[in-house]
């Protein structure tokens, strides 16, 4: 790996509303970046954390493509400070989480990838937020809770979402994407489950398609 390639990682506490937010940064020597990424886990109450393998996975396909890419755990999750707030208080650690990246990387648009609990939390702000240009959803949890939001979203959209996802019946994923405005792709990977196990290669060559589709449509 040459020098402008190779990753640089920063563990970092974040200020964020309900206390310091745990974080890791991965940058490299690459000329200034067009994009950042932001990446948010799964439910913290069920052991997600932005060492969440989907989430880990998200990150490096965002890296990749040449993007300094920032993970962080909700409050209450890993070294973060604060309790779980039921979707609440963990929009605005997105927030902090955004305004971290404002000030590292200014007037730099951002691409936001959540999954599962991530995706409903994090596609929330990032539809309201200027600074967020793109939205990734993966696994996202159809089946119980409100998408809606993403009804008046005019920005980039894709979803990825295993046919065997028990937390998203193909039909709930499907009535509400057609729902949506453009631009948006929706990405079923064929039997794979709700973390994508024995699949995040299709998870990646997802991403990595779409990204590059954004990159030429702009």
């Amino acid at each position: 790996m040459d020098a402008a390639n190779k990753v640089f990682h920063r563990s970092l506490l974040i200020p964020g509303p309900a206390g310091r937010l745990e974080a890791l940064l991965w940058t490299s020597r690459a000329p200034a970046p067009a994009m950042a990424g932001l990446v948010c886990h799964p439910h913290p109450l069920f052991g997600g954390t932005m060492h969440n393998k989907v989430a880990f996975q998200a990150a490096k396909s965002l890296h990749r493509a040449g993007f300094p890419v920032l993970r962080f755990n909700f409050r209450g999750a890993g070294l973060s400070e604060g309790e779980h707030d039921r979707g609440r208080g963990e929009r605005d650690d997105v927030r902090s989480a955004l305004d971290f990246l404002s000030e590292e990387f200014p007037g730099v648009p951002v691409v936001l990838a959540g999954f599962s609990f991530g995706a409903w939390v994090g596609l929330r702000v990032g539809a309201e937020d200027a600074r967020v240009a793109q939205l990734a959803g993966l696994g996202i949890p159809a089946n119980d809770s409100n998408f809606s939001y993403l009804r008046e979203c005019a920005k980039p959209k894709l979803f990825v979402v295993g046919t065997e996802d028990r937390f998203a019946a193909r039909d709930r994923v499907e009535s509400l994407f057609e729902a949506l405005p453009e631009p948006k792709r929706l990405v079923f990977v064929e039997g794979a489950d709700h973390f994508f196990t024995g699949k995040l290669d299709q998870v990646d060559r997802a991403l990595t398609d779409w990204l590059k589709a954004q990159t030429r449509a702009r």
